[in-house]
């Protein structure tokens, strides 16, 4: 039995196997080419579950892969039950589940509920005629009126993400369709119970195949008001020079909570402690705590809080009071903090200050892996990667950069290609171009030189997952805030389970030295003597008192409470 297996059957019972996971985002277009043609694939990703394997990754998201016209690199779907040809084919997919199964590595599916491609087939048959059985599978509505030059006038000011109306003239029908992202992702209509039975059978067919669980795109967007009321200007305009506008009408609506219970009850019926992962973006953690399903614990198992990772400020007091709240106010349900994902700048570069990046990434990640959270983590993050973002816009390939240019660059910059090794593309891929240019740094950050270095952020990485995955109160230990007042310095300690000693954890979050004194009393713990787990400081390493730490600027402290 491997170690990792091992270890498995030694934490059987401390919950489903989400609890403790430790899941790693792919972008498939950027993480292994294994076909020369500049694109990752299913294949490459497969030549690759031995590193993710050694790193300790237990399981694998991957952002959309299924068929699509690639106007939103994915997320506009034209096939739920197939693998888009660019990516390989089911048959390399069920090679990649059944590789990643052997190495104790599940796969997680990315699934598009809130909108389809225009090119799918129950769009195409929704827009070919007013009276088609599938017209009331999206959302489309007459005109307002007419301008004066006969244009037709939107239903609302509802406006799109991605810039403009949210509504799509068919001059064929003489209707708007409603589309929050793209005009090529028409929203489908989740108050057709045909709609929700339609996407419920594609879930059910990912399931069948074996895979571990979803994380829903989008997801508080299903419903819109049905009124079509205007959204509450919020004034100024954004990056598109569209009015800024409420989303109080096209966002999380109460009317997706039954949606998903239905889905858990749905999901629930597979074995293996099957997961659902939200991407919730929510404005505070009583939302958050309703996606869970509160107290009943019936809706997502994982939604995510974004609350605590896009902070985007090393601020100790917001990071604390952010983090108390994951502990107490959602109903006993497991966190899931996410620092780094396909749409937003990379943490390094969000929390950097150009002088103390690298120290800051270990922050980071001391946070990810020893709060009590599933840890959620993006690919590269683990090596530095930074975000490259295009400095030209002919060079943008993301819709969002091209069309908000120079204010809005896209999401480009995020999702070059995985950084290997210091040969030509990063070893990403042989090709003469690949589908993103490989970050510039590639000879210095890419994981074989990290493999080589003592000291590199990589084996950082590593060494915090193997103590989260092995350390008992790392696993279920309770946490509590220490020396709470401290606007400088985040600490916490997690309590000792079943006779191990506390974890107790340090972090300066400024670029001065200082010094503190944590009084294990108040969190309940009595003794006062600890002993380095993890620094990346060498003066805290013979630490032995919780008196009069001296932390050095940007320092990461885990000490164990003898």
């Amino acid at each position: 039995m491997s170690g990792t297996s091992a270890n498995a059957a030694a934490h059987h019972s401390d919950g489903p196997w989400w609890k403790h996971a430790v899941i790693y985002e792919i972008y498939p277009r950027s993480f292994q080419d294994s076909n020369g043609d500049g694109i990752g694939d299913l294949n490459g990703i497969t030549s690759r579950l031995d590193y993710l394997h050694s790193l300790g990754i237990t399981a694998i998201w991957l952002s959309p892969i299924y068929p699509s016209p690639q106007v939103d690199f994915g997320y506009d779907i034209s096939d739920y039950e197939n693998i888009d040809s660019q990516y390989g084919t089911l048959a390399d997919f069920d090679r990649l589940v059944a590789e990643a199964k052997k190495r104790d590595i599940r796969v997680i599916m990315d699934m598009v509920m809130n909108h389809t491609s225009d090119q799918h087939k129950w769009f195409l048959e929704s827009e070919s005629s007013r009276d088609n059985a599938k017209r009331d599978w999206y959302v489309w509505r007459d005109p307002k009126g007419y301008d004066t030059k006969g244009k037709p006038i939107p239903p609302n000011n509802w406006i799109s993400v991605f810039g403009g109306s949210a509504w799509q003239w068919d001059p064929k029908t003489k209707q708007f369709y409603y589309h929050e992202f793209y005009k090529q992702q028409p929203d489908l209509n989740w108050r057709n119970p045909e709609v929700e039975k339609a996407m419920f059978n594609t879930v059910k067919f990912w399931l069948d195949r074996g895979v571990a669980g979803f994380r829903l795109d989008a997801v508080p967007t299903l419903f819109e008001d049905e009124k079509l009321r205007d959204e509450p200007l919020t004034g100024g305009t954004n990056a598109f020079g569209d009015p800024n506008v409420s989303d109080i009408y096209t966002n999380n609506l109460p009317e997706v909570h039954d949606v998903m219970r239905r889905l858990r009850a749905l999901v629930n019926q597979y074995p293996g402690d099957r997961v659902l992962i939200g991407e919730t973006y929510l404005p505070s953690v009583a939302e958050l705590d309703k996606w869970y399903g509160g107290a009943k614990h019936d809706e997502l198992q994982l939604p995510m809080d974004m609350q605590v990772g896009m902070i985007n400020k090393l601020d100790a007091s917001l990071f604390r009071t952010r983090i108390a709240q994951a502990e107490t106010r959602i109903d006993g349900n497991q966190p899931l903090f996410v620092f780094d994902n396909h749409d937003n700048p990379r943490s390094w570069d969000r929390y950097g200050d150009g002088a103390h990046d690298a120290a800051t990434a270990r922050i980071i990640a001391t946070m990810l892996f020893t709060t009590r959270s599933t840890a959620l983590m993006y690919y590269g993050q683990e090596i530095g990667m930074v975000t490259s973002t295009p400095t030209r816009k002919e060079d943008v390939k993301d819709p969002i950069g091209i069309r908000g240019w120079p204010k809005e660059k896209g999401r480009d910059g995020e999702r070059t290609p995985m950084q290997w090794n210091d040969t030509k593309n990063a070893g990403f891929s042989t090709a003469d171009t690949t589908w993103l240019p490989v970050a510039s740094d590639y000879t210095t950050v890419n994981v074989q030189t990290e493999q080589e270095t003592p000291d590199s952020l990589l084996h950082w990485y590593e060494r915090l997952i193997a103590m989260r995955r092995n350390d008992p109160t790392l696993r279920d230990g309770a946490s509590a805030m220490l020396d709470k007042n401290n606007p400088s310095v985040l600490s916490y300690i997690r309590k000792g389970v079943n006779g191990s000693p506390s974890i107790v954890v340090a972090l300066n979050f400024t670029a001065q030295p200082q010094t503190i004194s944590l009084d294990m009393q108040e969190a309940g713990v009595k003794a006062t003597t600890v002993k380095t787990l993890l620094t990346n400081e060498p003066s805290l390493e013979q630490t032995n008192s919780l008196n009069k730490i001296t932390l050095p600027p940007f320092a990461s402290w885990i000490g164990s409470v003898e």
